[in-house]
């Protein structure tokens, strides 16, 4: 393991190809916890969400995670039928549907959030654990940035766009 700064490195201040790396290597270490958890770490984002609960409707919780409201509605349709989410009328407008977690969804959810973050802890060896929340702090500011400027588009289409440009 290099522990050279950087800008010691050719090419080591490169956003793009160190997010990818970081990527890449979550997406495979967290498939490996969570099972068969309907559409994996989409599937995962998806349950925190809806356990968090801070999206009244079916849109804003597409909105909030970036997926396309068709495409929300297969993976909610999945999660439904594995006994995790339930579709309940709003009580403020009885034509729209929230998304809430069952109590097996809620369980399962916890089992799942201590893994991920075992995984996450293991991914992010390389700091020490106050490094690790400062690190896990700072990108959480600047996603939140991020879907300010473009609240419509899709984070993982950006991320991509951002790697296909060799940021």
């Amino acid at each position: 393991m290099s522990t050279d700064r950087p800008g010691d490195v050719p090419g080591g201040d490169n956003l793009g190809w160190t997010l990818g790396v970081l990527l890449r290597a979550y997406q495979s270490t967290v498939v490996t916890v969570i099972g068969d958890l309907p559409h994996g770490p989409r599937g995962y984002q998806t349950l925190a969400a809806v356990v968090g609960g801070a999206h009244p409707t079916q849109l804003a919780l597409a909105a909030h995670l970036g997926i396309d409201r068709t495409v929300l509605t297969y993976l909610i349709d999945d999660l439904v039928e594995a006994g995790l989410v339930e579709r309940r009328l709003s009580q403020a407008d009885r034509r729209r549907r929230r998304i809430v977690a069952t109590a097996e969804g809620e369980r399962t959810f916890r089992e799942l959030e201590r893994r991920v973050r075992d995984a996450e802890d293991g991914l992010l060896g390389a700091l020490d654990p106050a490094e690790r929340d400062t690190f896990r702090k700072l990108l959480w500011r600047v996603a939140c940035d991020v879907r300010d400027i473009d609240a419509a588009a899709d984070p993982c289409d950006v991320a991509e766009e951002l790697l296909s440009e060799g940021r």
